[in-house]
């Protein structure tokens, strides 16, 4: 029988190599998809597993219970994808970019929509729905007003964020409590340290850059999408009543899927009531989006949008992403992570930046929020408790490494769901996600410096005796 043996640390970082090296060549060099990257990166994975002596069944069950764990992201895909596509037609979405248009300014959009965004997802405690529903309504009026689609993109995922990571409403907040064994407001008032600031300073950054680009902004643009949308649209504030029919039902802590399906049911029906469609093209909708004849080219691409099978491509990288995360933990490669930044985190200030860096691997690896936050969560939590560091820190680091770091990463699930639902790619909204690189930011600071560490705030960082670390071992 062939003994199975643990990757060492350096085969962990030749995969790891391998798999950037081929994510990098496909989408940099070649004009081929990062999908079939993440298929390499599944026989790569497999090909060290079987060389570790692990069998094909066991890897193959871990690969099936990643993908398992991103599952709900991508009902909600296909949820938001139907949604977007009967909103467009019905007459809700334009609506609200016709009222945005016409109540805004460019100077004070970009804090308008980082404020927007907040409030919703702190209401609703999803970040999916957030940009699912207020999130497209941003980029419509964004567009409106000529400003950069990233920069428009970064304002509403930032805002999306704060209530992902602060809600007691959001299921990442809830998982993150438990698996570090906090109580859950403890978790949030300990969150409170590290987001307040970075909502206090990304919001002035936000306004301050709205002020100095607004003039690049025209109102004489924003005329012209409301003319066009005036002329294909019954344009009235009942319009918007499906929108918040659906933001009430999340808040009210509805499940997600079915309430965005109903929210793309009440947009078919829209259609046929107020926007004159037939029955059979408003629910085709629902599958291959809305389609508006325009000769504008950004008309064309603000109107015409949504459909669950845009969404496809979309789900497949997912899936693929999660397979990746599933044979990383069947193989031993996540555990290998694990033991060796459990031993090299023997002070507080590394408690901090291992925690961090465990949730960015989680993501980068694992492609999904859930994945991220079990690592960040695991990895490290005994060191907090033999240190004498609060578990509090461990799960406001988890979070700020896990949940937060989520959308920057291009095939994670959040990156996929954030660019396919906005129409930005990951690589051009992320040096404009100022709350999540601000959370990153002071993170680290707080890591170096002990500040809000409660009990351990005025103690030097304690590091570990060689007892401690044999028995952590």
């Amino acid at each position: 029988m062939q003994t199975v043996r643990q990757p060492s640390l350096l085969q962990v970082g030749l995969l790891a190599g391998v798999i950037i090296l081929m994510i990098i060549v496909m989408t940099q060099y070649t004009p081929l998809p990062i999908q079939l990257a993440l298929l390499g990166a599944w026989f790569a994975t497999l090909g060290l597993g079987k060389w570790l002596g692990r069998s094909y069944e066991s890897m193959q069950n871990g690969l099936l219970t990643g993908i398992s764990q991103g599952m709900e992201a991508i009902l909600v895909l296909i949820a938001v994808g139907a949604l977007i596509g009967s909103w467009m037609a019905g007459g809700i979405v334009p609506s609200i970019i016709y009222y945005g248009l016409s109540v805004m300014t460019p100077q004070i959009f970009l804090f308008a929509a980082f404020f927007i965004c907040a409030v919703t997802s702190l209401a609703t405690g999803t970040s999916f729905g957030t940009i699912g529903t207020a999130g497209i309504a941003m980029m419509g009026i964004g567009e409106g007003f000529g400003l950069p689609a990233p920069l428009v993109a970064g304002a509403a995922i930032s805002g999306a964020y704060v209530g992902d990571k602060l809600s007691p409403l959001s299921d990442t907040t809830v998982m993150t409590a438990s698996l570090c064994r906090v109580d859950l407001i403890e978790h949030i008032k300990s969150m409170l340290y590290i987001s307040v600031p970075a909502i206090v300073i990304a919001s002035a950054l936000f306004l301050f850059t709205g002020i100095l680009t607004g003039h690049q902004g025209s109102t004489g643009r924003a005329t012209e999408v409301m003319a066009v949308i005036d002329a294909w649209f019954t344009v009235s504030p009942f319009m918007i009543l499906p929108a918040l029919a659906v933001i009430t039902l999340l808040i009210l802590r509805q499940p997600a899927v079915p309430v965005i399906f109903f929210g793309a049911l009440l947009g078919v029906v829209w259609a046929v009531l107020f926007q004159q469609q037939d029955v059979i093209p408003a629910l085709e909708t629902l599958y291959d989006g809305s389609h508006i004849e325009s000769d504008d080219n950004v008309i064309a691409v603000l109107l015409n949008r949504g459909g669950m099978m845009s969404m496809l491509p979309n789900i497949l990288l997912i899936i693929l992403a999660l397979g990746i995360g599933g044979l990383m933990e069947a193989t031993g490669v996540l555990a290998t992570i694990t033991t060796s930044l459990q031993r090299w985190a023997d002070n507080v200030t590394k408690l901090g930046l291992s925690t961090l860096l465990a949730g960015i691997i989680g993501n980068i690896l694992g492609g999904a929020a859930y994945v991220s936050l079990i690592t960040a969560s695991t990895i490290t939590g005994k060191n907090y408790d033999a240190t004498g560091t609060d578990r509090r820190v461990l799960s406001r680091n988890a979070e700020s490494g896990g949940t937060v770091v989520t959308p920057m990463i291009p095939w994670s699930d959040g990156g996929v769901f954030m660019a396919t639902t906005l129409g930005v790619t990951t690589a051009a909204y992320l040096p404009y996600l100022w709350y999540h690189l601000l959370v990153l930011g002071i993170a680290v600071l707080y890591s170096f410096t002990g500040w809000f560490h409660f009990n351990n705030a005025i103690r030097p960082a304690k590091t570990f005796t060689n007892e401690q670390k044999t028995t952590e071992s």
